[in-house]
């Protein structure tokens, strides 16, 4: 029996006995109702939303913190935190005023100084932040309420940095953690979103625990995206860590749990076959994935070993390996940018489309490639990046190079792609992960396109043609300038391989029909869902 059939088998027949279920406690009718059981798509491995960028980290943080700005589903950054902003006739000076009766989960007020100190603490992390900190004179609090950002250079898109979705966030904490060294994680995990974070029933591999918030004080606005009122209608909610799939699909099926975030394809059928779960596209704006290349040490800091792997890539096989036989789940892209978005762009990305592995193989020869091992360190407790390491050690053979396998977990992908070790002294050559496609529609949030060497993301890549690109687009004046800078900016990204995209695919969330306010959207959002 293959893999895909196996699933289906084992999901549809109760594999919770064979692994004895999963320990819950028992609860009554009305505190059931007032828990919702959440299966993420990882474990929750560590919990500092400024360190890293893992979407996990990030979606577990809009619970406990918040931020001064939102971007709602137009793209647009609305207020949250925030009364108001003023900025100068001349660009330089942004004065903001923090809504009142804010308050931190420990019951302090939420002052200037600790957002002062926490957009510093974010400002090192952040690309957008990176930029900001190039360019400010000072960020001081004015008064309890009050802060300044007095800048050297007009920077337009101050309240999209402030407001975007993508990791790490703006997310405010008391001053006395966001002093915490923007390299060393937090050990405490205070905010002032709608939930508190229970440590103490922290269980990492196994179990999060979030507790609604009472004196949090949610926006009058309606709720989109990460802005408007965050109002919780859950007293509780639980994450529960099943890396399984099929097991995952029992849980939901039985009623253990009642919102799988990432439902894997081959087990959907299934899914909309039971009479009380409800199945969905999770994000119409879907994920692209990535094989992600460490720059700086041999093999791939040489351009024409990764323009090796990009040229005998298929992206059909790694989509086919994640989301299996259904076409409409998947798209080609010669591209780094989310298909079917204003500013996405092809141009430049031929190298995409080859699939030519007798020309990858002369390129490797003409590299002066040594045999060095390429470390692939794959999370195996994700089903796209267990999927997308399998092809990849194949794809990595057939071109002649000697591939070493590290099977781990997300966790410890997280941990160990932050090292710049060389591969042979715990370090790492490749890794896999995916790009939500909300974050990659143009260069603000994109993290993972920047090329400016050591402030670069993972494998820092540094290109001084892609960053012109960038800066280029920040300083475009209307769309058309916009679009002609992503064209550029696409070519120099492929060309000297800032990472290789695998491809453009949608995936599934499920949950139970008593479970009402489930939205589809580029992380999961618990405010607004009630349990029935």
């Amino acid at each position: 029996m293959d893999r895909r059939n196996f699933l289906k088998t084992a999901a549809g027949t109760g594999v919770l006995a064979a692994t004895g279920g999963l320990a819950m406690p028992a609860l009554s009718q009305g505190a059931a109702a007032k828990t919702l059981r959440f299966v993420p798509q990882a474990n929750l491995a560590n919990f500092d939303p400024i360190w890293g960028t893992q979407y996990v980290v990030r979606n577990a943080a809009l619970l406990v913190w918040d931020t001064l700005y939102g971007i709602d589903d137009k793209f647009q950054p609305k207020r949250q935190m925030t009364e108001g902003e003023e900025v100068s006739a001349d660009g330089l000076t942004w004065t903001f005023k923090l809504r009142s009766g804010l308050k931190f989960h420990d019951g302090t007020p939420v002052l200037a100084k600790d957002v002062v100190a926490s957009l510093i603490r974010w400002s090192a992390r952040d690309p957008m932040g990176l930029m900001i900190r190039a360019i400010q004179n000072e960020i001081t609090a004015v008064d309890d309420r009050t802060f300044k950002w007095v800048l050297k250079q007009p920077y337009p898109k101050m309240l999209f940095a402030l407001a975007k979705n993508n990791s790490p966030c703006t997310f405010i904490m008391p001053e006395r953690i966001a002093k915490t060294d923007p390299f060393t994680q937090i050990t405490e995990y205070v905010g002032s979103g709608p939930m508190k974070f229970l440590r103490s029933e922290w269980v990492p591999g196994a179990k999060a625990v979030f507790e609604k918030f009472a004196d949090y004080a949610p926006r009058e606005e309606a709720p989109s995206w990460l802005s408007g009122g965050k109002k919780m209608l859950l007293d509780r909610v639980e994450w529960v860590i099943i890396p399984d799939a099929a097991t995952a699909a029992a849980a939901l099926q039985s009623g253990e749990v009642d919102w799988w975030e990432t439902a894997l394809s081959d087990l959907v059928p299934v899914l909309k076959g039971h009479k009380d779960v409800n199945v969905d596209i999770g994000d119409p704006l879907g994920n692209i994935g990535a094989f992600r290349m460490n720059h700086l040490h041999p093999p791939f800091n040489n351009l024409k070993v990764r323009q090796a792997v990009l040229t005998a890539l298929n992206q059909e096989d790694y989509m086919r390996a994640i989301v299996g036989d259904d076409d409409k789940l998947w798209k080609p892209m010669a591209s780094f940018f989310t298909p079917g978005t204003p500013l996405y762009t092809e141009e430049g990305g031929e190298m995409l489309k080859m699939k030519n592995v007798a020309a990858a193989k002369k390129l490797l020869a003409e590299s002066g490639y040594k045999d060095e091992p390429v470390i692939c360190v794959v999370a195996q407790d994700m089903a796209a990046t267990k999927s997308m390491g399998d092809v990849t050690a194949e794809l990595l053979k057939s071109i002649g190079m000697k591939v070493e396998f590290v099977a781990t977990d997300w966790g410890t992908v997280g941990a160990r792609r932050a090292q710049k070790t060389p591969p042979s002294q715990g370090g790492w050559s490749m890794f896999h992960t995916w790009h939500a496609g909300a974050d990659c529609v143009n260069p603000a949030s994109y993290t993972a396109i920047r090329a400016n060497g050591d402030k670069a993301w993972f494998g820092w890549p540094d290109v001084p043609d892609v960053e012109k690109e960038v800066t280029n687009w920040f300083n475009a004046k209307d769309l058309a300038e916009e679009k002609a800078v992503m064209g550029r900016l696409n070519k120099a990204a492929v060309q000297n391989v800032v990472y290789a995209p695998t491809g453009f695919y949608l995936g599934y969330q499920a949950w139970r029909k008593n479970v009402q306010g489930v939205t589809s959207g580029p992380f999961p959002v618990f405010w607004g869902v009630s349990k029935a």
